[in-house]
């Protein structure tokens, strides 16, 4: 096989796709070609098509900096995939070599949602919501952003949520001085408002990183999820990060309260549950986003 290398691929990239394909025999084409696309400031990523325009995404990174990342999000995106709910990218593949790990995964090509492509996303995620475990937390651990995401299980929400989501952020972002003592004392006053404020949820199978950018829509404008940080949460988790940075078309809500209503206080806690997120990009982008973390501690408290 000659495979036309775009001229900035690393070579220790080069090998581990031209096992890749040697092993999986994915094409036999003679040449492929490789396109750099946009990754984020976490993955280095490339758009593999062969002469039979079948395309492939290639993502690496570095496996010391992000140990067990791209494993993790293999794992999550079968879990996603095999409940054959909601269109999920096809994993074709995993290696890690020395310092190196290669995810492949089938290429989706994007197109513009429409109103029924909001609406089916709203019935799809309802129903992955309904698919239910006996505790929360998930089999591994994996990442939101370039952090580490603990998912040990736990057999209740509030305990669960403040454990293993709020306090390693909190504790981290005091760590980095960018919260203070003042919002660790907010913060303990906000949990004791949490009973009153979660209803008793069944644990719910959660996408974890639900924003927009983390949503497409296929050739036939049908949803695609990518990049999740899958575990068994609260469902307002997801639904909460959907109203961040930028929002989900109003059609999304309607079909998601049809397929599986929301309770009268769902706009609370979707507040509290974007702590989360919200103190995630404290610790990863700075102070910027201390208010608005502040604002939800201080309404609640």
């Amino acid at each position: 096989m000659i495979l036309n290398f775009d001229h900035d691929l690393p070579d220790h990239l080069r090998q581990i796709i031209k096992s890749f394909f040697n092993k999986t025999g994915i094409t036999n084409e003679e040449r492929v070609a490789f396109e750099k696309i946009s990754g984020g400031c976490i993955n280095t990523c490339y758009r593999v098509t062969a002469r039979n325009n079948r395309s492939l995404l290639v993502k690496y990174n570095n496996a010391d900096a992000f140990p067990g990342m791209l494993k993790a999000e293999k794992t999550g995106l079968a879990f996603l995939q095999k409940q054959g709910i909601i269109n999920i990218p096809e994993v074709l593949g995993f290696q890690q070599v020395n310092e190196n790990q290669v995810l492949i995964l089938e290429w989706i090509n994007e197109s513009k949602p429409n109103r029924d492509s909001w609406k089916k996303l709203g019935e799809q995620l309802a129903g992955l919501h309904q698919v239910t475990n006996l505790q929360f937390g998930f089999e591994e651990d994996n990442y939101i952003g370039s952090l580490p995401q603990d998912n040990s299980w736990d057999e209740g929400w509030i305990n669960f949520f403040v454990e293993h989501r709020l306090k390693p952020q909190i504790d981290l972002a005091i760590k980095k001085g960018l919260l203070t003592s003042h919002h660790s004392s907010l913060f303990k006053k906000l949990l004791i408002a949490l009973p009153d404020i979660f209803d008793d949820e069944q644990p719910a199978l959660l996408h974890g990183d639900l924003w927009r950018g983390n949503l497409l829509f296929d050739e036939r404008q049908n949803p695609v999820l990518i990049d999740p940080a899958v575990y068994f949460g609260n469902r307002h988790m997801d639904l909460a990060m959907t109203t961040l940075f930028g929002g989900f078309d109003p059609a999304f809500y309607e079909s998601y309260h049809y397929f599986y209503p929301l309770p009268k206080n769902h706009k609370q806690q979707w507040e509290i549950c974007n702590l989360y997120p919200l103190l995630v990009h404290v610790n990863l982008f700075g102070e910027s986003y201390v208010p608005k973390v502040r604002s939800v501690l201080k309404k609640f408290s």
